[in-house]
């Protein structure tokens, strides 16, 4: 990775590496209700809105969704799931279903000290983008090395399958997009510079399909995690229509993503194999 974690005290470390609990009613954010992000407090990415946060009476914060693709879970030997940052594995606390808090069922509690949190309307510094332009492993390339990029990886995204496989989204009806996780760092490259490359690298005006691979999986779309990222693909969509191209690309809000297997990550890395239907050309 090409981020340096914050230093995190004595009191962090046991909680955010060791795994331990804060005590219950004593964290900063469990009688919290500003309007904003909750985010990792050793990476910075976000993890809760603040829409999501209720009072559950537990002594932990509590929300009832999570920002799409910022948690992982990990099943405990006493039945719990532990619920960690799914961009640096920082521990989090755990999440529950079935207790009827909220109408979504569910509870993720977490620990006050795992969390930061920035006011509406502050940007924050680590960002996501998820783009789906054809073999995740050619747009994968092209991006990984962007100025201001701290990580990629490949996955599926939009379709209704948990975890799908390779062969399950290939085989069409999943309903899912080969797609591309980007984490960036918003003082070296803004989320318009990343869209811009996005649509330089792909053809934007085929529909489902991307050179010679056919199929839904293969579609072009963008997956906005906010308002802010939606009006910027609405922007840049709106200037490409108006300069005559015929834009086939979608534009949703972003629900989930599924890492790829292993072997599909950083592909043409590892092959030292050249992308065959991606490559950079100048429209902007």
């Amino acid at each position: 990775m090409k981020f340096i974690p914050r230093h995190l005290d004595e009191n962090e470390r046991s909680v955010i590496l060791n795994k331990n609990t804060e005590k219950p009613f004593s964290g900063r954010y469990n009688d919290f209700y500003e309007s904003g992000t909750y985010i990792c407090k050793q990476c910075g990415l976000p993890l809760f809105r603040s829409e999501d946060k209720f009072s559950s009476g537990c002594g932990w914060p509590s929300f009832d969704d999570e920002i799409p693709s910022a948690i992982e879970r990990k099943p405990e030997k006493d039945g719990r799931t532990e619920i960690t940052c799914s961009f640096c594995g920082a521990h989090l606390g755990h999440v529950f279903e079935g207790e009827n808090f909220t109408t979504k069922n569910i509870r993720h509690c977490v620990n006050s000290i795992s969390l930061d949190f920035i006011q509406a309307g502050n940007e924050m510094v680590l960002q996501r983008a998820l783009f789906a332009g054809g073999c995740f492993w050619g747009v994968e390339h092209l991006f990984k090395d962007i100025e201001g990029v701290l990580e990629t990886k490949v996955g599926y995204s939009g379709g209704t399958i948990e975890n799908p496989s390779y062969d399950e989204v290939c085989s069409g009806g999943s309903g899912h997009t080969e797609s591309v996780l980007i984490i960036y760092d918003s003082t070296k490259i803004s989320y318009e510079k990343l869209i811009k490359i996005f649509f330089e690298i792909h053809d934007f005006t085929q529909l489902n399909r991307q050179g010679p691979d056919f199929g839904e999986q293969y579609r072009s779309v963008v997956f906005c995690f906010d308002r802010g990222q939606m009006e910027t693909a609405l922007k840049i969509t709106g200037e490409l229509k108006k300069a005559g191209y015929d834009v086939k690309t979608e534009l949703k809000t972003a629900v989930n993503f599924f890492p790829a297997e292993e072997y599909h990550q950083r592909y043409y890395e590892k092959t030292g194999k050249k992308p065959y239907c991606h490559y950079r050309r100048k429209i902007f």
